[in-house]
């Protein structure tokens, strides 16, 4: 059959703490769930992963776990995340055989033992040729910034487990900032308020969708509410009560000033020339961290520079991922380079 192949199309990943894209060349985005496994505590089989997963979470009987096999945007967990790699892999594959070229997206500041963890799981889990990308150069080049011209551009990419900030130029990054501060750390933040503040134990997912339905970093023209149910720690028994976005805000101040100041660090660091043309040009705004109430004009505010969400936040490392995928040749500068002994 003309066009047949063993192999599935090539494919690029955004292997993150809170969501896994795949981009498939010649395809696009194929998959995106949330990098979440279930499987036996005795056998270590998988029972579920991404969104059926995330559905079984604090809902478990004790013969199953459900984690995230990655912390801080690294794999914490390697034979889970193999394991999840593989079904993921295996599940947007459309040859009898793995791909061959597998892109791999990784935080800006991970370690070469970190690097060698990404690479070995998604070598075990079929792929023949492997390459890294840092996720602010991929997020650079998915909002399509032309990254070999020697201009300047500072991204801000905000994902679940870190925050990556880069100055990119001639296919590198100048400076770089990585912190693990980022959306868990917002999540989390919100937890531990409601327990200080009301003695009341939330869900993980409780916390998320306040964050993404009230959550800001600014005072909003108009302030919400919303209905919060969890289990009071001194009566043990169900309870629901109304939280304002102000509270939340409160809630959220101390991830939030960690990562503007990491912006501002990096700032201090970053060689006049390139500062004109940041300048000129603004911060752009990556990751679902971005899509954060009022974000942006916190960051201009102590930054007094221009802040621009980019178009669809979420899907930014995987659409520069398989860019780098559909244009290998022109785009090999900007992989990261295997460490050598």
């Amino acid at each position: 059959m003309a066009g047949w192949s063993l192999f599935s199309s090539d494919i690029a990943i955004d292997l993150g703490t809170a969501n896994t894209l795949i981009w498939a060349k010649g395809r696009g985005i194929v998959l995106n769930e949330p990098t979440v496994v279930a499987f036996d505590r005795a056998t270590r089989q998988l029972i579920a992963l991404g969104h059926e997963a995330q559905a079984m979470v604090g809902k478990t009987h004790r013969d199953i776990r459900v984690v995230r096999p990655l912390k801080d945007g690294v794999i914490a967990d390697f034979e889970i995340a193999e394991s999840m790699l593989r079904a993921f892999i295996r599940r947007v594959s459309t040859g009898m055989l793995p791909p061959r070229r597998v892109i791999v997206c990784v935080p800006v500041g991970v370690t070469e033992v970190e690097k060698r963890a990404v690479r070995d799981s998604a070598e075990h889990a079929g792929a023949k040729d492997v390459h890294l990308l840092a996720e602010p150069m991929a997020a650079a080049i998915g909002v399509g910034i032309d990254v070999h011209e020697p201009m300047g551009n500072m991204i801000v990419d905000i994902g679940g487990g870190t925050t990556e900030i880069a100055v990119i130029a001639l296919s590198g990054i100048i400076v770089e900032e990585s912190i693990r501060i980022a959306g868990d750390e917002m999540t989390n933040a919100i937890i531990q308020y409601f327990r200080r503040q009301y003695n009341m134990l939330i869900g993980e997912r409780t916390a998320e969708v306040i964050k993404c339905q009230i959550g800001s970093a600014i005072p909003l023209e108009e302030e919400y509410e919303i209905e919060v149910r969890g289990r009071n720690l001194v009566s043990g028994i169900p309870q629901m009560l109304r939280v304002s976005s102000e509270e939340i805000r409160q809630a959220l101040e101390e991830p939030i000033a960690a990562i503007v100041q990491a912006v501002l660090s990096l700032l201090e660091r970053v060689p006049p020339e390139l500062a004109a043309d940041i300048y000129e040009r603004g911060i752009i705004l990556t990751g679902g961290g971005a899509l954060l109430k009022g974000l942006d004009r916190r960051l201009e505010q102590a930054t007094e520079l221009p802040v621009h969400v980019a178009e669809d936040p979420l899907t930014a490392v995987v659409r520069g991922g398989g860019k780098v995928l559909e244009n290998f040749e022109q785009y090999q500068s900007v992989l990261l380079k295997p460490y050598r002994l």
